[in-house]
């Protein structure tokens, strides 16, 4: 810019913009308040050295830095863009275990569903036990047997798939009413 119009660091320095001037590329007149804060944060000469030590092509991306930086600190003082970006991180950390519980609570649903749909299971040596001792014909299954290490009970009591998904989820509503 230099030069015609002053630039918004040139202008609220209140002194004339060279053509030279490090700010003018990066602080236009027409925002005044992006150098505004980026100045009362860091000081101007503080940012004029830092933009001088850089190469040209480097120096768009430091400048957006430096404003993020500075309206950061301007929220937060203390810890500026750390204190976002802890804010963010914890968050990502807190939605990894929501998901990680609503991926287990699916995988529990589905196994129960399977295991409601399972067809009975006879084994041989077991059902001519069951003749050999005058059962009266009915199948040995695998699920009267042995409820304990299946989790669910037998097919008569079927109301413990029905009471776990009736239970709350994870999004705040009942899955079957």
């Amino acid at each position: 810019m230099g030069g015609n119009t002053p630039c918004a660091s040139c202008k609220l320095l209140r002194r004339r913009c060279a053509k030279d001037c490090v700010f003018a590329p990066y602080f236009p007149a027409d925002d005044p308040h992006k150098f505004a804060i980026v100045h009362k944060v860091f000081g101007s000469s503080n940012v004029s050295k830092m933009l001088q030590e850089l190469p040209v092509h480097q120096r768009a991306d430091a400048v957006s830095s430096i404003v993020y930086e500075a309206n950061a600190r301007v929220r937060d003082p203390v810890y500026g863009c750390v204190g976002a970006i802890s804010y963010l991180q914890t968050q990502v950390t807190q939605l990894q275990m929501q998901l990680a519980m609503a991926q287990a609570e699916i995988f529990c649903i589905q196994m129960q569903h399977e295991q409601a749909e399972m067809p009975a299971v006879q084994y041989p040596a077991a059902a001519a036990s069951a003749s050999a001792a005058g059962d009266d014909g009915k199948s040995f299954l695998l699920h009267d047997a042995f409820p304990e290490y299946l989790n669910f009970g037998s097919s008569s009591s079927g109301s413990v798939i029905h009471d776990s998904l009736k239970r709350e989820s994870l999004f705040g509503h009942d899955m079957v009413s």
